[in-house]
């Protein structure tokens, strides 16, 4: 969209009257910020319906072939309408007034359904918001639509309801999980923000996959009601977008008061700040991941930083990955029995179990609408399987286990005198579609090290940080002790200013329209 300039009268007695040239803003849909927005739509420039009628545009052309969404709104440009008609008589509620927002289809919503990706709760309504929702609502965001997922949360990237999600920056390849429809959406441009959940990484590790920037804060700074668990000890709702700054404002908004002040952000926040690479456990996996690190280390040295190498001790890493296994298995079902029973009314699946027996029968007789699913299958078989709540190794495990990890992490943090570490979001390349996922000289997956932040209860936040020769991208991430929040939101930002590595999928280009001067 261009607005034409008023051509200037002329005197008949003098030449034309010359004023200073006005400068023009340029405004691009893919990579434009909450702020860009709002200061398109304060400059008449675009407005909230002209916003969601671009991002149902990529929706129409991109969705077939990425499946990332499994719900549009159908009233998305009814209440955009409305919010600009409210914007221009009272002004607006917040930054997110009139944008777009696109949630994980397993957090609660009172007017789309929520199906968890499962086939049979398809159409099933909660009969609330969760209370992020309710936050976002009031902040006057739209709900765009809400995203496919990996199947209640878990295992591979597809549901038995949206199918297989696919990566926008190469379709061969696993846009990773659980979060893979937000991160995908967030990627192709559908809308700026995506809300996400995180248990051991679900809303950083298809972050990096994608290319976006993903976060999960400080356990307990966003509210968790309404939100299908895993294990509630390690749950959280996370935040996507396209740069740290939006995320930024998202977490302001969804910030439990008094707890998150609104981080400064600025391109010198690194200066004189010592950060920690433990190389040794974060190389050699990859040589293209290593080579992205190693440009990503030269960044923040470049930024002011003092970038140490340090030694993360591989028990810890063990231990991790000890825990949320045994957290996640033995808190899945009976979180999972309560959402359910709380969230919906009867006929709908209100338990593990009830969910496990439909699994099981449409792996036996296909289902109209549905895709069998063998690797969550898999999954709800090993839930079932898990120690009683009450078992003693599963208490200790809890409490005892996680205060010594935490004090583990802590104390290589003083023993270095670094105020974050950064690493990898993922050693090694993802996976193709085709093949399962590799292990690491150690055994380890790739996306190992997002359990850190999560067994801690920690915030983390993964920034793009350059991309593989197939045009994979790759993520970095800043990891920091509890209430960090706005220091990392700082660092990382100050990072990302210097990089420049956000990247546009190949497979979603600009649509007509997207690009405009005012």
């Amino acid at each position: 969209m261009f607005l034409a300039l008023p051509v200037q009268a002329q005197r008949p007695d003098a030449g034309p009257i010359k004023r200073p040239a006005q400068a023009r803003t340029e405004f691009d849909l893919e990579t434009a910020t909450i702020a860009d927005i709002n200061r398109a739509i304060d400059r008449g420039a675009l407005t909230s319906e002209q916003l969601v009628r671009l991002s149902l545009a990529r929706i129409r052309i991109y969705e077939p072939k990425l499946h990332a969404i499994i719900t549009l709104n159908p009233r998305a440009l009814d209440e955009a309408r409305a919010l600009d008609i409210e914007r221009r008589r009272k002004g607006r509620r917040s930054p997110l007034h009139g944008i777009p927002v696109l949630i994980k289809d397993n957090i609660n919503t009172r007017d789309l359904p929520t199906t968890l990706g499962f086939y049979g709760l398809k159409g099933a309504q909660a009969v609330s918001d969760a209370a992020v929702v309710a936050r976002l609502r009031a902040a006057g965001a739209i709900i765009l639509a809400k995203t496919n997922l990996s199947e209640l949360a878990s295992g591979p990237p597809m549901s038995s309801l949206g199918g297989q999600t696919r990566n926008p920056h190469n379709l061969a390849y696993s846009p990773a999980g659980s979060s893979n429809g937000t991160a995908v959406g967030i990627a192709a441009g559908y809308a700026p923000i995506g809300i996400a959940t995180d248990t051991t990484g679900s809303a950083r590790w298809p972050a990096a996959t994608n290319g976006v920037v993903g976060m999960r804060p400080t356990m307990g700074l966003f509210s968790p009601v309404g939100v299908q668990p895993n294990a509630p000890t390690l749950d959280t709702v996370g935040i996507m977008t396209r740069s740290v700054a939006d995320v930024a404002v998202v977490a302001h908004v969804l910030a439990q008061e008094p707890v998150l002040a609104e981080p400064r952000l600025g391109r010198d926040a690194l200066r004189g700040v010592r950060i920690g690479f433990p190389r040794t456990t974060f190389s050699g996996d990859d040589p293209e991941i290593d080579a992205a690190t190693a440009r990503a280390l030269e960044t923040l040295r470049a930024s002011g930083a003092t970038v140490i190498d340090i030694d993360l001790p591989d028990w810890l890493i063990r231990l991790s990955d000890s825990l949320q296994a045994l957290l996640v298995q033995s808190e899945s079902v009976p979180s999972l029995d309560a959402y359910l029973s709380a969230s919906f009314p009867p006929p709908w699946p209100r338990s593990h179990a009830a969910i496990l027996a439909m699994s099981e029968a449409l792996m036996r007789s296909p289902v109209p609408g549905a895709v069998a699913n063998p690797g969550r299958l898999s999954g709800y078989r090993w839930e079932a399987a898990a120690l009683p709540f009450e078992d003693p190794v599963y208490v200790a495990a809890r409490k005892e286990g996680r205060q010594f990890f935490r004090a583990s992490l802590s104390a290589i943090l003083k023993r270095y005198d670094v105020r974050a570490i950064v690493y990898p979001t993922q050693t090694m390349r993802i996976n193709k579609l085709a093949k399962a996922p590799v292990r690491n000289a150690r055994g380890l997956f790739g996306n190992f090290a997002p359990a850190l932040a999560s067994i801690a209860g920690w915030p983390d936040i993964t920034v793009p940080a350059g991309a593989t020769p197939e045009g994979l991208p790759v993520g970095i991430s800043f990891l920091g002790p509890a209430s960090s929040d706005g220091q990392l939101l700082a660092w990382a930002f100050a990072f990302e200013q210097h990089a420049h590595a956000l990247r546009q999928p190949p497979e979603t280009p600009p649509l007509p329209g997207e690009r405009f001067a005012y």
